[in-house]
């Protein structure tokens, strides 16, 4: 796993969002330090902030949040636009599609390369001059943040995992041994890409990218949150509690009662206190970021 920069990024024509007709939101395909062109959205803050009543703070101008969905998700998919919808209450938002997902280039490696993905969305987010940066994962995603953290110090102001592994070949759960069937078998990429619209790659890892957890305690002083759910159908409780141990005193975690897997178990109120928690936290400074 390479952890140069990202490099520069490479825009196409600015245009609007058809998803969210926001002013001011543009789309383009970013090229990764791997030269992977990569689908991503750009949206600043919501302007109107009555949509928000469960909101305790007003959207923040220099704050931008970057997204990173979990597998088979991409930068279309509902439940990735609604999560992006209800942080924008809370400053700027990234959303992009990891390789081999949606529109953007290349085959997934379910978390290994897609660090480079993250690379290129947190710089092109950082070139739009907002001065604290929070990332945000879920699932695949989140432990692509983590990792990112670990691998790119300075890049981020505060880090946010939601749904993560804390370590790599879990096949302790029918849907995880449902996710490896598809990932290692040939007829199961063929599902992934036919009906899933996900492109996954055919090689296995080489080298095995750094873990969740061995990340984790690279990643302070920038503050951490873990997020998890006690009913993850995927992941159980043991996976935060590793990661969250492992992080130290840098990392805070929360169990949340009743909730599922990932962005579809990620409730309206649970990522208002999720932009709540960023704004408190990514403060000026706390990555190393001047």
């Amino acid at each position: 796993m390479s952890n140069r920069p990202a490099g520069h990024t490479a825009r196409s024509t600015d245009r609007p969002n058809p998803e969210t007709g926001t002013r001011g939101s543009n789309r383009t395909f970013l090229h990764t330090a791997d030269g992977v062109p990569v689908d991503s959205v750009y949206n600043p803050a919501a302007v109107v902030y009555e949509a928000a009543p469960d909101t305790s703070c007003p959207p923040s101008r220099d704050l931008v949040f970057v997204i990173a969905h979990g597998f088979t998700g991409d930068v279309d998919r509902p439940h990735v636009r609604r999560v992006a919808g209800v942080l924008a209450r809370y400053g700027a938002v990234v959303t992009f599609s990891f390789r081999g997902h949606g529109a953007s280039g290349g085959r997934s490696t379910v978390g290994d390369k897609e660090v480079l993905d993250l690379a290129a969305a947190v710089e092109w987010a950082r070139g739009h001059g907002h001065a604290r940066l929070v990332t945000v994962g879920f699932s695949m995603g989140g432990s692509v943040v983590l990792r990112h953290a670990a691998l790119y110090p300075g890049a981020a102001d505060a880090v946010v995992s939601v749904s993560a592994p804390a370590r790599w070949y879990y096949r302790g759960t029918a849907p995880m041994r449902r996710l490896h069937w598809l990932v290692t078998r040939p007829e199961g990429r063929l599902v992934g890409r036919y009906g899933l619209r996900t492109r996954i790659h055919h090689r296995e890892w080489d080298p095995v990218p750094l873990s969740p957890v061995q990340a984790v305690p690279r990643i302070a002083p920038t503050p951490l949150l873990i997020v998890h759910g006690d009913r993850d159908g995927y992941f159980p409780l043991d996976h935060p509690r590793m990661l969250a141990e492992a992080a130290g005193d840098h990392a805070e975690l929360w169990l949340e009662p009743g909730m599922g897997h990932a962005e579809h178990a990620t409730g309206e109120a649970l990522l208002a206190r999720i932009g709540d928690w960023a704004v408190g936290h990514a403060h000026y400074g706390a990555a190393g970021v001047p």
